[in-house]
């Protein structure tokens, strides 16, 4: 794949600008219409930036660790749908997602299971992964985990995001945005990240290309993106 870079993603902001433009009106929408049964966790740049790179990877297995209140899933779910193919498998604790999801966004393209995944690796689909996301327990204990067995166990150069990073200009000590860092670090893999506190020159002009498309008005308030986006090796 292409390497996720602001050029880049500026390029899928032009190419996906009509659809996307749908997906954000639905999604402000639902928010208005949920109010607080809809605990919303990305930020809309972390949320276009997954909907844009699902959108032109074209995957047809998804893995989401961590749903919460199901936001990120509906908006995998929606570049899923766009896509015309896809399969998102999704895993949490919690089952919150399974009263939020639509099912016109869900039927036919989602697998919801509940329980902790550490307990059960083999319920993942991780030898099929063509795209990761991990939004879950943000303790440094669940990151080794998913380090030393998660990434290992998908195939080599799956795209892959993690939530909860930056927070600030650098990661919370012994927290999970600083084993993710470190893992990173050691394996010369580059990342990006929307997060203001962390690289604020990536929603600048971001920022720019969202005015110029007519994409600027926020689904969502919230200028809080602690998101990476990366390549594993």
């Amino acid at each position: 794949m292409e390497s996720i870079t602001v050029d880049h993603l500026s390029t899928l902001y032009v190419k996906y600008q009509d659809d996307l433009r749908a997906v954000r009106d639905a999604q402000r929408a639902f928010l208005r219409d949920r109010g607080r049964a809809m605990k919303a966790q990305l930020d809309d740049y972390e949320a276009e930036i997954t909907y844009l790179l699902l959108r032109d990877l074209r995957p047809e297995v998804v893995v989401e660790i961590g749903t919460f209140y199901g936001w990120s899933t509906m908006w995998i779910l929606s570049a899923l749908r766009d896509n015309g193919t896809g399969h998102l498998h999704s895993f949490d604790i919690v089952d919150n997602v399974v009263r939020n999801v639509p099912r016109e966004l869900s039927a036919g393209r989602w697998t919801f299971t509940r329980g902790d995944i550490q307990q059960h690796p083999e319920k993942i689909p991780a030898e099929k992964t063509d795209y990761l996301f991990i939004d879950a327990d943000h303790g440094a204990r669940f990151a080794r985990w998913y380090t030393e067995n998660l990434f290992p166990a998908v195939p080599p150069r799956t795209p892959t995001s993690v939530h909860d990073v930056f927070h600030g200009r650098r990661p919370k000590p012994f927290g999970e945005g600083s084993v993710i860092v470190k893992w990173l670090a050691d394996r010369n893999i580059d990342f990006l990240t929307p997060s203001t506190a962390k690289a604020p020159q990536v929603t600048e002009q971001l920022a720019l290309v969202k005015k110029d498309l007519g994409l600027d008005e926020p689904v969502r308030d919230s200028d809080h993106n602690p998101m990476i986006f990366f390549t594993l090796p």
